[in-house]
């Protein structure tokens, strides 16, 4: 019985190494499937570049306005100490080209006017018998000659421009003594004391001669006397910022009347008929300042 179970145990032993034999033959399958291995970075799909918005470009001077407006104060060489004021508005048309339109306003004074302090501390110029103003609407080019710096720097303009000149001949008064040129006796409690116009051949009696009137007594009585004036100039433009004008002008201007501008009184003589002219070219200096849009 022995020899029996032992080569039943024998038999047991060599199907049992058969089958672990087998085992190790067959390939091991895993419960989940194996993961692809990630591709290598040069592999990698190309991503498309982010999309960048334009940046637009900065406007420049040229692109920066389109409307100019100055006002300014006048000094010219047949006014006064101050000769007037000016206001201009200006539209661009390109890069270096502006057309504008202006409206000036000036006094004009005879060069052989003579001013007389009188007795009773007044004063009076002789023979003075119109004030002489002058309204010049006009329209024009500027030219951009040498551009500043966007926020710096000096800028010259080349100017010309035309148009109609209206005269304006208003009464020159006077406070006069009537009784004094009369009797030559001064009483300024009685006596007749009159604002008029004057006129040397009505007031022949100087002393009598108290005052000038008031600036606007005969403005009523004002004479037209129309014109023509043509005026060329350059401009200087100063300012640091882009959208206010500071600056200078000077220039010529020549300007003609269809009658003489009677600003001092000719007396009676043909002679004394070329006081007064109605030919008048000067230089001018205008202060101005103003912005832009």
């Amino acid at each position: 019985m022995l020899p029996s179970f032992s080569r039943y145990l024998g038999l047991l032993a060599a199907v049992g190494l058969a089958t672990a034999a087998q085992a190790q033959d067959r390939p091991v399958r895993s419960a989940a499937p194996a993961s692809r291995p990630a591709p290598a970075a040069s592999e990698a799909p190309a991503q498309a570049p982010p999309r960048v918005a334009p940046v637009p470009d900065a406007p420049s001077d040229e692109q920066s306005y389109s409307k100019e407006f100055v006002y300014g104060i006048n000094f010219n060489t047949q006014g006064g100490l101050l000769g007037g004021a000016s206001i201009r508005s200006s539209r661009v048309l390109d890069d270096r080209l502006l057309r504008f339109w202006s409206l000036e306003g000036v006094m004009l004074k005879n060069a052989k006017e003579e001013r007389i302090n009188t007795g009773v501390g007044g004063s009076y110029i002789d023979r003075k018998t119109n004030y002489g103003f002058v309204l010049r609407p006009s329209i024009g080019m500027q030219r951009i000659l040498f551009r500043k710096a966007a926020d710096a720097g000096v800028q010259v303009n080349g100017l010309l421009s035309v148009g109609p000149s209206i005269g304006l001949l208003m009464p020159y008064y006077i406070s006069y003594d009537r009784t004094f040129a009369r009797t030559q006796v001064p009483n300024l409690a009685t006596d007749e004391i009159v604002n008029e116009q004057y006129d040397p051949l009505k007031h022949t009696f100087p002393a009598a001669i108290l005052d000038h009137g008031p600036l606007f007594s005969g403005i009523s009585d004002t004479k037209v006397v129309p014109g023509f004036h043509v005026r060329a100039g350059l401009s200087f433009e100063y300012g640091r910022y882009r959208d206010a004008v500071t600056g200078l002008e000077v220039g010529v201007l020549v300007e003609a009347f269809t009658k003489r501008m009677v600003i001092l009184s000719p007396y009676s003589r043909p002679e004394d008929q070329a006081v007064n002219r109605q030919f008048f070219p000067s230089v001018y200096l205008t202060l101005y300042f103003g912005h832009r849009s």
